[in-house]
């Protein structure tokens, strides 16, 4: 027997997915129960039973974007061969995702910074993103890719940081070719921040 309130046929995996991309295009803070109930095409005694509350529903989105669309630079760090194809994958895999009109621009992650009491778990899902590049670009250094000594969590700072803003420039309107060319732009700049972070670092 279906539980009280839910649906004859509902899945909850598309529910889920519905939930995802109406958190990452209208933002959390702005994404009300019954803006995800409609587009759910639930009810809200389904929705609490099968989620427990809005926070939880989006984490739960949260854990669904990583695993999927946002999936981008833990891929590029487990596949390629040095650390630095691993960043410039990451980059052009997440500019062309950032940019896709199959779902909202951007990064949902990016999209519900600040967004009340969300903020610290968002804020651990950036940092989560940050300590992968820099334990990719740790063992660039320890295999002799890149020179003893070299500050890697300053090299991994800053891609994450061209990473976010392409985020932000794909939400206000930037296309594809602008943000491939802005990260050709930051991969240019490899070798300068790799030597500007080893002097920082000694």
């Amino acid at each position: 027997m279906a539980a009280r309130g839910r649906p004859r046929g509902f899945d909850r995996d598309s529910a889920l997915r519905c939930a995802m991309l109406l958190f990452w295009e209208r933002g959390y803070e702005a994404t009300s129960i019954s803006d995800l109930t409609a587009a759910m095409g639930i009810n809200s005694p389904s929705l609490y039973a099968a989620f427990g509350s809005k926070e939880a529903l989006f984490r739960e989105s949260i854990e669904l974007y990583g695993r999927t669309e946002g999936s981008s630079t833990r891929r590029a760090v487990l596949e390629e061969p040095t650390a630095r194809d691993a960043v410039e994958a990451m980059l052009r895999a997440n500019a062309d995702m950032f940019t896709d009109p199959a779902h909202p621009a951007g990064c949902l992650v990016v999209q519900n910074a600040g967004s009340g009491g969300i903020s610290d778990f968002l804020t651990a899902c950036r940092r989560s993103d940050h300590d992968v590049v820099r334990e990719r670009i740790d063992r660039a250094v320890a295999e002799g890719e890149l020179p003893e000594g070299t500050d890697t969590d300053a090299v991994a700072r800053f891609y994450t940081t061209v990473l976010y803003g392409l985020a932000v420039h794909a939400r206000d309107g930037a296309d594809r070719t602008q943000l491939q060319i802005a990260v050709t732009a930051a991969m240019a700049s490899w070798d300068e921040v790799v030597r500007t972070a080893g002097e920082r670092a000694s």
